[in-house]
């Protein structure tokens, strides 16, 4: 009864069965770590010891491949050596034909000799026959020196004769823009002055103005917007520059071949019509109205010239209506041919 109540007392009396399991199953793992270490390690060195003969092997290789090629190149010196002896050797064996047949001709030496002598003769003859054409030679060379010397002689005169011309060109061309340069300042002076009598006759006209040395209508002033023929009716204002020029041509020297040049402009709004296909056209037809119609007045046609700009000298860069207007435009400048 006292055994009994102590083993109640410590209680249950068995040892868990899964420990064991566990313990076993530990073991186990154990065990299997420690083959697959040893048999990694075995491995290793399996594989590094095929690395070193795997380099060793390399290394025989690259010393038997250099082996290969000092053989091959010491092949290829006695298969050189081999025929430059079988060269010598053919050489030899020719030069000792070449002697038995000359002492097979040992007999005929006499004969030869003469024939030497003969030939010796000849060359002799044609040696002084060579002195001689070098002689003519030289002679001919002397007189080509001559000519030489004259020809050089005859250049440094055309050179001087050249460098005097030049002299005289250049004197000349400096006299020439002179001239050039009064022509200018006395056709400016009459530009002047057509421009002074034209600002009188035409007064102070805000349609009508100075534009560097160029006299500006509005094309307003002659033309309706769009057209080329001028305003129907008299034109006062081409009538009173037919008068200032009519009244400065007679002044102007007749050896200064002077021309009123009328330039046609337009605007930047492209036209596109059966009658102007461009602004080209536009403004070229209106310089022809013009001319026409100065033509007409009493201005001799040969001091008129007639040029359409289309768009392209523009005054005004700007794209507003005032801008437009400037820019189109007629333009007089009494200018050379």
């Amino acid at each position: 009864m006292a055994d009994r109540r102590a083993r109640r007392d410590r209680g249950p009396g068995y040892w868990p069965s899964y420990v064991d399991a566990l313990s076993a199953m530990l073991l186990v793992i154990v065990f299997l770590l420690s083959i697959f270490v040893l048999a990694q390690f075995f491995l290793a060195q399996e594989i590094t010891g095929r690395d070193t003969v795997l380099d060793r092997l390399n290394r025989q290789i690259a010393e038997l491949t250099d082996l290969l090629a000092l053989e091959r190149a010491q092949r290829r010196d006695v298969e050189d050596t081999l025929s430059l002896l079988e060269s010598t050797l053919v050489a030899s064996e020719e030069e000792q034909q070449r002697l038995r047949a000359l002492l097979a001709d040992g007999a005929g030496a006499d004969e030869r000799a003469s024939e030497l002598a003969g030939a010796l003769d000849l060359e002799r003859g044609a040696t002084a026959r060579a002195l001689d054409q070098i002689d003519l030679l030289n002679q001919q060379l002397a007189a080509l020196r001559r000519q030489i010397a004259a020809l050089e002689s005859a250049l440094e005169a055309s050179e001087a004769r050249d460098r005097e011309s030049q002299a005289r060109i250049a004197d000349l061309g400096s006299r020439l823009n002179v001239a050039l340069a009064q022509r200018v300042q006395e056709l400016a002076r009459y530009r002047s002055d057509f421009f002074g009598r034209l600002r009188q006759i035409l007064g102070q006209r805000p349609d009508v103005r100075i534009v560097g040395d160029r006299f500006v209508f509005q094309s307003e002033v002659l033309f309706p917007v769009g057209q080329a023929a001028l305003r129907p009716g008299p034109q006062p204002e081409l009538d009173r520059l037919a008068e200032a020029i009519l009244e400065v041509a007679p002044e102007i020297p007749e050896d200064i071949p002077w021309v009123l040049r009328v330039d046609g402009h337009t605007d930047n709004r492209p036209i596109a019509t059966a009658q102007f296909p461009s602004n080209w056209h536009l403004s070229a037809a209106r310089a022809i109205a013009v001319v026409n119609y100065l033509t007409g007045a009493g201005v001799p046609p040969e001091r008129l010239l007639a040029a359409g700009f289309g768009e392209f000298q523009p005054l005004d860069p700007g794209a507003t209506e005032d801008a437009f207007a400037r820019n189109r435009r007629i333009e007089f400048k009494l200018t050379e041919r």
